[in-house]
């Protein structure tokens, strides 16, 4: 019974380790902001909604 608890530590500590490694590689925000060259237009939207409720 002991080595289940050994391997459940041995796995949880590895997890833990894992994400705190991960958390730690992930940037922290430094990422280059997003620059739009071109306005924002919608070609392609509905002029009307897909789903308009009426009363029969």
């Amino acid at each position: 019974m002991e080595i289940f608890g050994i391997i459940l530590f041995i796995v949880l500590l590895t997890a833990v380790a894992a994400t705190v490694s991960a958390l730690l590689k992930d940037g922290r925000g430094h990422n280059p902001p997003i620059n739009s060259k071109e306005p924002w237009s919608a070609f392609d939207a509905p002029s009307s909604p897909y789903w308009n409720p009426r009363i029969y």
